[in-house]
């Protein structure tokens, strides 16, 4: 094998397979990044059986052939290597010589023959959106995910395809969020669990351009994304999600509507007091067209008061603040719109089209 490519193209190729190289594994070869050379393409590829992606760089083909290089070798000697082209060569012996300008390495390879290759996905049912909604719909569900994998349902997201709509969510036990999307036609119903570390290592790749598509496969068992020159294939989460139509009602007794960037300002102040994994609540007492705000810790306390527009009865409500803070920070709109039943009820943070629906319990308050 021989190749000759820039070092920006191997940077790109190690950066984007990388995600899937085993960290802690009883086979070594998946720590290795597997470089195929044909004819006519160089591919990366990484796999830890969970997740395996695969990348096409840009680069001169000499002569075809393919090698296993341990991943942290590879990046850290093309990190370190001075610039201009780097000339990659492989002789049978898995022998393998890297020069770039004056610098030269030497070191032993592993056979590609070994290397767990990706499982082949059928492309029978798949469906089209743009990156950039898929990395905003990640983006604006993935915080509310269970690091928990006690449930290994909780630790994945929900997708749910009905016709031009695709309906993202995610649960942890106190919170939900749901985006719902649209896409580009219409589909055949389908829904499928996939793993939040996928989904948070896709949303790192992805470039999120509005004018770019992706197009997504799947299986029983697996998904398969493909956009640009790269493909990454995850196993699907097992299991029935929760009914979360059964969870979200329509009825409240209060509304509120405020700024959401002085919300967020507010709740964000009320936190300096709040030690990590303090599970000390934040009070909002609604009155009238006014937010009181209120957070007291052993540290200290913080008071606020914010204008809103109110319809429906007065009440006063606890919450997490952190549950606050991730809903808010992931909300484009200048104003927000939040529905309450009872102080013992989940609040909803939502807009009119049901474009994104975030509901949180409240905490217990003396």
């Amino acid at each position: 094998m021989k190749i000759i490519c820039s070092p920006e193209e191997l940077t790109k190729g190690i950066n984007i397979v990388s995600k899937a190289v085993a960290s802690k594994t009883t086979m070594p070869i998946l720590e290795c990044i597997l470089i195929t050379v044909t004819d006519s393409e160089i591919k990366f590829t990484a796999n830890n059986t969970e997740l395996g992606i695969e990348t096409i760089i840009q680069g001169e083909i000499i002569e075809p052939g393919s090698i296993a290089i341990k991943s942290k070798v590879l990046s850290e000697m093309v990190r370190k290597l001075p610039s201009g082209s780097v000339n990659i060569e492989v002789d049978s012996s898995l022998n393998i010589s890297v020069t770039c300008e004056k610098t030269h390495f030497n070191f032993i390879g592993e056979s590609g023959q070994d290397f767990t290759l990706l499982p082949k996905v059928e492309k029978e049912a798949s469906f089209m959106l743009s990156q950039f909604s898929l990395k905003e719909g990640i983006r604006q569900t993935i915080f509310s995910i269970s690091a928990n994998d006690a449930n290994p349902i909780m630790t994945g997201e929900y997708f749910e395809i009905k016709q031009d709509h695709l309906r993202i969510a995610s649960l942890d036990g106190h919170r939900i969020a749901i985006r719902n999307l649209e896409l580009n036609q219409t589909y055949d119903s389908a829904s499928f669990i996939v793993p939040g570390k996928t989904l948070i290592e896709i949303s790192k790749i992805l470039a999120g351009e509005m004018d770019k598509d992706i197009t997504i496969y799947y299986t029983q068992n697996h998904i398969l994304f493909e956009f640009d020159e790269t493909k990454v294939v995850s196993r699907l989460i097992e299991g029935e999600y929760f009914k979360i139509d059964q969870m979200i009602f329509s009825d409240y007794q209060t509304k509120v509507t405020v700024n959401k960037k002085d919300l967020l300002d507010c709740i964000d102040r009320g936190t300096l007091f709040v030690k990590e994994n303090d599970k000390k609540p934040i009070r909002l007492e609604i009155s009238d067209e006014k937010l009181d705000v209120m957070i007291k810790t052993l540290m200290g306390s913080m008071q606020d008061e914010l204008e809103i527009e109110k319809t429906g009865k007065d009440i006063t409500i606890c919450f997490n603040p952190m549950f606050l803070l991730d809903a808010l920070r992931v909300i484009d709109d200048e104003f927000v719109e939040i529905r309450f039943i009872n102080s013992k009820s989940p609040c909803y943070i939502c807009d009119n089209e049901n474009n994104y629906i975030y509901l949180i319990l409240p905490v217990n308050y003396n």
